[in-house]
């Protein structure tokens, strides 16, 4: 009994050597960085930025291969079946947590099948329309979308993406009805709303400024709960017309179930220090960076999980939609 005893703890110590080792000769190959979306959308922005620096702090590759398709379920299932060795990372957006609640059934567990490891950016939509629209601000777009049910369409990235979700908020909260019309990535969905194939869109500062700066676009309102420093004269939608209104996502860092400690440590700390940086911080100056430690976003994104179900229910949306 003493000799299995000792064994089991010999064992067991070998295990957190190894595992301490191996944290601390990581990385010692090419990291392959798993984008679930397009090339050119905020996620695959913010990833490439601080990667590209991570790279160049390690002297290792960290390759961002963009794998797009159903709402970022693509990616995701390549990671979730990954070794968990840190060579294979993901970065996703919040759609991470609403397809579980849009999908009869996934290729793998949204929470149990990944390790999350830190935030990269908050994702805050600028509500605006097409300058064909007649309106100015929320009030005015409630009153419009009363009086004219199931007519007003908005683009989003997709069903269950942050920029669906962030107008069925204001359709359940203003009770209005207006209509999403998906489209393949944030891109598109932004060239639908400056052509004025659709009238609404919540986009993000970093896809909607060029086409604001333009004309081409007229900006209302912020999604999040403050008033962003890009557009201090803005106002957020619970100032202008909805009050208690607030929508915000982000852009996450995830691997494969069960990473070693010592390998989750070391990411974070180098997406700290990347961040931290003075080339990435004016890199990413309008792109609302937003780190977390990994225990606060593993909580955070349990807690919009929860929060996003809900409203996905409410809302009554549909991965068919």
């Amino acid at each position: 009994m003493h000799r299995i005893l000792t064994t089991t703890v010999a064992g067991a110590s070998a295990a957190i050597i190894a595992s301490i080792v191996q944290g601390q000769t990581y990385p010692s190959k090419t990291v392959r960085v798993v984008c679930a979306w397009p090339a050119g959308g905020l996620v695959d922005v913010v990833g490439r930025i601080v990667f590209q620096k991570i790279s160049e702090n390690t002297g290792q590759q960290f390759i961002v291969d963009n794998r797009a398709g159903g709402t970022g379920i693509i990616g995701a299932e390549i990671v979730a079946r990954a070794p968990t060795d840190g060579y294979t990372l993901l970065v996703h957006s919040a759609s991470h947590i609403a397809n579980p609640h849009l999908m009869k059934k996934l290729p793998y567990d949204t929470l149990k099948d990944f390790t999350f490891i830190s935030l990269l950016a908050a994702q805050t939509g600028l509500l605006s329309v097409h300058p064909s629209l007649p309106v100015k601000n929320v009030k005015e777009l409630v009153a419009l979308a009363k009086a004219r049910p199931g007519q007003l369409l908005y683009a989003s990235s997709g069903t269950g993406t942050f920029s669906h979700l962030a107008i069925a908020l204001i359709d359940s909260m203003a009770s209005t009805k207006m209509i999403n019309v998906p489209y393949k990535g944030g891109n598109a969905g932004t060239t639908a709303a400056v052509s004025g194939e659709t009238q609404v869109i919540a986009g993000t500062p970093a896809a909607l400024v060029p086409h604001l700066s333009s004309n081409r676009l007229r900006l209302l309102a912020v999604t999040s709960d403050t008033r962003l420093t890009q557009f201090p004269q803005t106002s957020t939608i619970a100032e202008s017309g909805i009050p208690g209104y607030e929508y915000r996502g982000w852009v996450v860092v995830m691997a494969p179930a069960n990473l070693p400690r010592p390998i989750v440590e070391r990411v974070h700390a180098e997406i700290i220090k990347s961040i931290e940086s003075a080339d990435t911080k004016k890199r990413m100056e309008h792109l609302e960076p937003w780190t977390l430690t990994p225990e606060q976003t593993a909580a955070r994104v349990r807690a919009d999980y929860e929060k996003t179900g809900k409203l996905i229910a409410q809302v009554g949306a549909k991965a068919d939609q």
